[in-house]
């Protein structure tokens, strides 16, 4: 009897259902099957459909003669393919583009490719169950798959690789063969939103002509589907939305989904003055934010916040799954469906911003993921005057979806009804699985990149179908005309009724003088205020019970008794333990613990993150500890007794834009937290120079967001190479102005300690840039007393503690950081006591009036030295040139070169060497 002779006895339900099981997991069939359906396959993609049937069984069974197939199994077959290939390629022959033909893609779904022709048509098929349909003829199951494949939704999702997953798509897809059912009353509603979004860019084209608004005409299907997103998040328990986007269709977004007034946006198009009452410069209209509370139709409150953001493209993803995270670990760490990101991005960006990748790996990482975001690409097919042919390479500007093995519903804007579809399908899907879901909006743009632009130059064929090309809501409602869900004079009454509301809101907003910007999540920041940089260096009271001090040091230097570590590991906490309870000799690591644990049992929170950031790239913080057998992770300041805030440590991916990006939109969201990112080494946080340049930098100014981040960044010159040696002072110098955030260096334990006490003991938050020592970690000289940190606070300037005569002392060297320990180590072997060394421990604000007690306390001085390590044209060097008039200050460095330091061994010692020579010699030059 020939093996395979069951083909012809196996039920063909039974049949289907395991060619399903083989098609998700080959593997899970048992091998005669296997075999079989590798020879199906195998037909299929080398020999074409002519070449299924006989032949396919011949190639399973080996056996030409024997291994014969009914027609009629051979047929099931064909069907189970063609099922397979709606599934699998149906999105690429969907009709999903308003304005134009879809590329052409081969080969298509036509029946011959699939080994059926139209003589089969009436024949009926059990694989109609694969679709859950009931034995069905052939034309019916085609009709059926192309009403859920290949209408005005195309969907992407074959590629997921759970089964549970693919199962639940597919069944969800199969209702109402994936067709949008709403009631008349639904239907109004949605034709209420698009009119309010049409009539909103009409209303700004007609009264500001040629400004930009950057429009979201073309896409305003949108609007609505966003409206039937919060409505039905909110019945579904999501209790804060989180929203970032680009500038298309953001003023549409703020007046008709997130209620900003449009006196306020009529206001800003004016260009009139800030209110007095505002102290910062603010923003273009389209960057601006907003956080609003919103009452749903059933009753539900939702909180609603849309970032602020810059003109770099992406930039606001990082920073809205930043916020999201926050609010979960403070408000819902039990439940974090309860807060929903959403993205709105760009077609050409999504598809060319790398930023997109570095957010995308963060969706199902410990540190950073949000429980799933939506996705939503307003895809107007040109980026600026590029065509989507030359802005990428993939076949959609969705394929980044595939990282996660993320669904990607592709959908026609001119269906709002589809969109809406589309929209709760990704939310039913987050809410599920929690995870990422992308709707890929496919409209077009109806002006020009902006406004003023002219769109023809580039592409004349395009615009001119756009020119002829009704605009989404006209097309919604002819359709409900024609069903009777409307009459001929609904739509005219709508838009009267919306407009004479607009016209009333331009009347009042010219009455005013001044324009108010609300401010961004204003209930978070509650209690803090906002302040100058004359308030900036106030002291703060950073001191600490040494009661409760020693409590924590006696949980952070006692691994459990009943695990084993490795030796080193035993040995580090061992000396911890004796420099706090034999030696007071406390180093750079036990200070910064220290600082941890004295917060968290203050109820503040503290999170940190980067590359390596547990152990700590330099091997010194072991914040966390892996047991040796089992790799089990040992936080100790999770023990310390009684605390009440939380402390969370993550390892990063090595992404520095994305996460920085990600901790700054923590920081903004939760000021109570001590918020770090620290770098691998410090001019590695170049990666994320857009976030420092766009955000931290500046973000007050034009948002009036305060922020609390911390930076630290591994500086200092140890003969170790450009690339490991400059944290890049001279950038961030050259950012500071006015009150907008705080750089440190510095060079002990304690004051280290009172640095990051003051950060959340202070009543306003300031970004803090700390450059952090390497060697110093393990210097002899750099440690501090226990004193120093209960009863201390932060010293923005430290005088020479070695002079015994102030009058004796002819050079006053004024340094920061690590090159302090080199110069008086050099004094020491030179025997110079006519020198003395001022440390600026804060270099912005700079403390001016310490620094001109310091230098009346010398009366003999006549040589001022600015010494450092780093060249001449980079370091802090250029930045006391323009802050500081005091004196006049001989420069005592390297001369001035391109890279931070030399790649030789030996030649960057010989420079270091010369740089503190010069300290002492005045005679010599660089």
């Amino acid at each position: 009897m020939d093996r395979f002779s069951f083909l012809n006895a196996a039920h063909t339900a039974f049949f289907a259902d395991l060619y399903e099981q083989y098609i998700q997991n080959p593997d899970s069939v048992e091998p005669s099957w296997r075999s079989f359906f590798q020879g199906f396959d195998f037909g299929q993609a080398n020999y074409g459909s002519d070449f299924i049937g006989e032949q396919v069984a011949t190639i399973a069974t080996g056996n030409a003669s024997n291994g014969h197939v009914s027609e009629k199994t051979q047929k099931e077959f064909n069907v189970l393919r063609l099922i397979d290939g709606y599934r699998t390629r149906g999105h690429l022959f969907t009709k999903t583009n308003p304005v134009r033909d879809r590329r052409t893609y081969s080969p298509t779904l036509a029946l011959e490719n699939f080994g059926l022709s139209s003589d089969d048509l009436n024949t009926v098929f059990d694989a109609a169950k694969m679709v859950n349909m009931q034995p069905s003829t052939l034309a019916e199951i085609v009709k059926h798959l192309e009403s859920v494949y290949c209408q005005s939704i195309g969907v992407e999702y074959m590629y997921i690789r759970e089964p549970e997953v693919i199962e639940w798509i597919k069944n969800r897809l199969d209702i109402n063969d994936n067709q949008p059912n709403f009631n008349p009353d639904q239907k109004k509603n949605i034709l209420r939103k698009l009119n309010e979004a049409v009539s909103f860019e009409t209303f700004l084209h007609a009264k500001y002509v040629g400004q930009k608004r950057f429009s979201l005409e073309g896409c305003e299907s949108a609007i609505p589907a966003l409206d039937a997103l919060i409505e039905s998040a909110a019945e579904k328990g999501v209790e804060q939305f989180v929203m970032g986007m680009a500038h298309r269709g953001r003023l549409n977004v703020l007046a008709n989904i997130f209620g900003k007034n449009t006196q306020n946006i009529f206001s800003e198009f004016d260009g009139k003055d800030y209110d007095d009452d505002m102290h910062f410069d603010g923003d273009v209209k389209y960057h601006l934010g907003l956080t609003s509370d919103r009452l749903t139709d059933s009753g539900k409150k939702i909180n609603l916040n849309l970032a602020p953001n810059p003109s770099h493209l992406e930039t606001v993803g990082a920073v809205i799954e930043g916020i999201a995270r926050a609010k979960q670990d403070r408000n819902h760490p039990n439940d974090i469906s309860k807060v929903l990101p959403i993205a709105v991005h760009g077609d050409a960006a999504i598809a060319g911003q790398g930023i997109v990748y570095e957010i995308i790996q963060m969706a199902k990482l410990d540190g950073y993921k949000t429980g799933g975001t939506i996705h939503l690409v307003i895809n107007n097919q040109v980026g600026f005057t590029t065509n989507y042919l030359d802005a990428r390479s993939s076949t959609y500007c969705t394929d980044i979806a595939k990282v996660t093995l993320s669904p990607v519903l592709h959908v026609n804007a001119d269906d709002p009804e589809a969109v809406v579809h589309a929209m709760l399908f990704a939310l039913d899907y987050r809410m599920e699985f929690g995870g990422d879901v992308f709707i890929d909006l496919l409209g077009y743009r109806k002006y020009g990149h902006n406004e003023g632009d002219e769109p023809r130059f580039t592409q004349p064929k395009l615009y001119k179908l756009i020119s002829k090309h009704k605009n989404p809501r006209d097309i919604y409602a002819e359709k409900l005309k024609q069903s009777g869900v409307i009459d001929s004079s609904y739509v005219k009454e709508l838009e009267a009724k919306y407009k004479a509301k607009l016209d009333e809101n331009l009347e009042e907003s010219r009455k005013k003088d001044l324009t108010v910007i609300t401010p961004f999540m204003k209930n978070v920041w509650k209690g803090f205020d906002q302040v100058s940089d004359d308030v900036m260096l106030k002291k703060v009271n950073t001191t600490f019970d040494k009661n409760e001090l020693t409590e924590i040091a006696k949980t952070i230097c006692e691994l459990p008794s009943d695990k084993k570590f490795i030796s080193k590991i035993t040995k580090i906490i061992k000396d911890r333990n004796n420099m706090y309870f034999e030696n007071d000799n406390l180093d750079w690591a036990m200070g910064e613990l220290l600082a941890y644990g004295s917060l968290l049992k203050e109820g503040f929170d503290v999170r940190i993150s980067g590359q390596d950031v547990e152990r700590g790239t330099f091997s010194h913080r072991h914040a966390v500890v892996k047991v040796e057998d089992s790799e089990e992770e040992v936080v100790l300041l999770n023990d310390i007794k009684d605390k009440k805030g939380n402390f969370y440590i993550y390892n990063s991916h090595l992404s520095e834009y994305g996460v920085v990006g990600f901790e700054y939109g923590y920081a903004l969201a939760s000021p109570n937290t001590l918020t770090i990112w620290e770098a691998q080494f410090g001019d590695f946080s170049n990666g994320a120079q857009i976030m420092i340049d766009q955000y931290i930098s500046a973000g007050e100014d034009k948002w009036n967001n305060q922020n609390g981040l911390v930076f630290l960044l591994p500086h200092g010159y140890e003969n170790q190479g450009a690339e490991h040696s400059s944290a890049r002072m001279e950038r961030y110098l050259q950012m500071c102005a006015k009150h907008n955030m705080y750089i440190a260096d510095c060079t002990t334990p304690a004051n280290f300690f009172h640095l990051l006490r003051r950060q959340m003991k202070s009543n306003f938050r300031k970004p803090l840039i700390v450059f952090t020592p390497k060697s110093l970690l393990r210097h002899p000289l750099a440690v501090s007393k226990i004193e120093d940190l209960t009863n201390g606070q932060f010293q923005e300037i430290l005088d020479d503690p070695n002079v015994a005569d102030k009058k004796a002392i002819k050079s006053l060297v004024f340094c920061t950081g690590k090159v302090y320990y080199d110069i008086i180590a050099k004094r020491e072997e030179l025997n110079r006591n006519d020198v003395a060394v001022i440390r600026l421990e804060q270099l912005f604000p700079l403390a001016v009036d310490q620094i001109k007690e310091i230098i009346a306390s010398y009366p003999n001085v006549d040589d001022y030295v600015w010494a450092q390590e780093e060249p001449k044209n980079m370091g802090a060097y250029s930045f006391m040139l323009m802050n500081f008039d005091l004196v006049k200050l001989r420069l005592a460095s390297p001369k001035a070169y391109s890279a931070p330091a030399s790649g030789s061994y030996e030649r960057s010692k010989r420079r270091q060497a010369n740089a503190i020579a010069m300290v002492f010699d005045k005679t010599l030059f660089q």
